[in-house]
């Protein structure tokens, strides 16, 4: 029996899909879920939206825990699931966005890079190391699987910290990107085999091919790269295909996602750019006003007992890891973790996305080699930025949220380092008390 603990259970939706996927395999089904969150009305919820669960697929024996005492909730946990948003919508990431804004600068997502993922980091990295802490102490035998970005940032200062807590991030977006090419291209995902290499969301595919009756393969690229240099791009992949048609090869990230990560996507007087490559400023903004504005009426249909509610299955990675952990069954995922020569052209130092096996063992990552050095060189201008938001973080020194800042390729691209330093301080003196360090 495995102990499964939700560190931001109150992500309910997020929650009911992992649940869904744990639950549903019969050698899971006896595990205990412990749920915390910091919200004990959504922690409510997410427990009544958890059992309904058990009840659903007839798990009489699940053992379901909800507490706000985080380390009640870790106690002998065998594995950790982060899902929690530090700051929430408001105050943190409206401030994200609007401070931003008033200088002249615009965003998309901004929770992987620019100013937003610089901040969305310096808030968040002290309480995963604060759980770190805790495991370390009433489970230090568990594996924290972590859903929260900005993902390479995280786990950099994760396994800087805690080298000896077992770890791997884990993103939707090389399953979910396969899914969508093999879409675009009108071909069946499950007759297709990729690989894809990098860092969290700046990954690329460097092998796409549909296998063939009689054994053979065929390579799609060819197709892909006809599309990119077509010009005819599918809506939503304008930036994507752009960048394929520069660089050759396709990103796993989402448009919206990369447009904000580079120089070349997001102007100012440049309505013709954005207009062009439809990217959606503000777009996080919106999603989350249209998730808190279904919140009331989700609550209610997962809280009325004569409502069935739906289990079905999702394509993160969670429950494959845990089936795999626990029954010895092999798996392969994407996950987040030190590079450590997996990648040969990436800092040794900084997280890499790669694929990783998973058995009883745990998590197994694929060396890949080196990866095109024009991808390498996209990577770096991250992984720069990324470091020195992790230094800060971990040393408490204002001046490199400064400096991650300035290298970071949009905000560079827009703003003067005098308006970059004003920036950022501006950003530090809104979070006040989500920020203590630097004040």
């Amino acid at each position: 029996m495995a102990k499964i603990c939700l560190i931001g259970a109150g992500s309910t939706v997020f929650a009911q899909n992992i649940l869904g996927d744990v639950l549903s395999n019969p050698e899971l089904a006896d595990s205990e879920i412990a749920l915390f969150d910091i919200d004990a009305e959504r922690l409510s919820t997410s427990e009544i939206m958890a059992r309904r669960i058990g009840t659903t697929l007839g798990l009489k024996g699940l053992r379901v825990t909800a507490t706000t005492n985080r380390r009640a909730a870790l106690k002998d946990a065998d594995f950790v699931i982060l899902m929690m948003q530090i700051g929430g919508y408001k105050p943190s990431t409206v401030i994200d966005f609007d401070i931003p804004k008033q200088f002249g600068l615009r965003q998309t997502i901004a929770d992987t890079l620019g100013v937003g993922g610089i901040f969305r980091a310096l808030r968040t990295i002290p309480v995963v190391l604060d759980i770190a802490r805790d495991m370390a102490e009433v489970c230090p035998r568990a594996l924290m699987m972590n859903y929260v970005n900005p993902m390479a940032m995280i786990t950099w200062a994760m396994q800087e910290s805690y080298p000896q807590i077992a770890y791997v991030g884990l993103c939707h977006s090389v399953q979910e990107t396969s899914g969508h090419l093999a879409r675009v291209l009108g071909e069946d995902i499950a007759q297709i085999d990729y690989r894809s290499a990098g860092i969290n969301h700046v990954a690329f595919f460097s092998k796409f091919e549909k296998r063939l009756p009689g054994g053979g393969v065929e390579d799609l690229y060819p197709r892909l790269r006809e599309i990119a240099a077509s010009g005819n791009y599918p809506e939503g992949d304008k930036v994507r295909f752009a960048v394929m048609k520069h660089f050759g090869y396709f990103v796993t990230e989402s448009s919206e996602h990369f447009s904000e990560y580079t120089p070349w996507f997001i102007k100012r007087g440049r309505e013709d750019l954005i207009d062009r490559f439809q990217v959606p400023l503000d777009e996080y903004i919106r999603r989350c006003e249209e998730q808190i504005a279904g919140w009331h009426e989700l609550r209610a249909e997962l809280e009325d007992e004569a409502a069935p509610i739906e289990v079905c299955k999702s394509n993160e990675y969670a429950a494959s890891i845990i089936h795999g952990m626990v029954t010895g069954t092999n798996h392969l995922i994407y996950g987040n973790l030190r590079n450590n020569g997996l990648i040969d052209n990436l800092p040794a130092n900084a997280a890499v996305e790669v694929p990783c096996h998973i058995d009883r063992n745990g998590i197994q990552p694929v060396r890949v080699g080196s990866v095109p050095p024009q991808l390498a060189a996209i990577m770096r201008s991250q992984i720069n930025v990324q470091e020195l938001t992790v230094l800060a973080a971990l040393t408490g020194k204002r001046d490199h949220i400064y400096h991650a800042a300035m290298m970071d390729p949009h905000t560079g691209a827009e703003l003067s380092l005098d308006e970059i330093r004003a920036l950022c301080d501006a950003l530090i003196a809104a979070h006040g008390n989500y920020l203590p360090a630097y004040r």
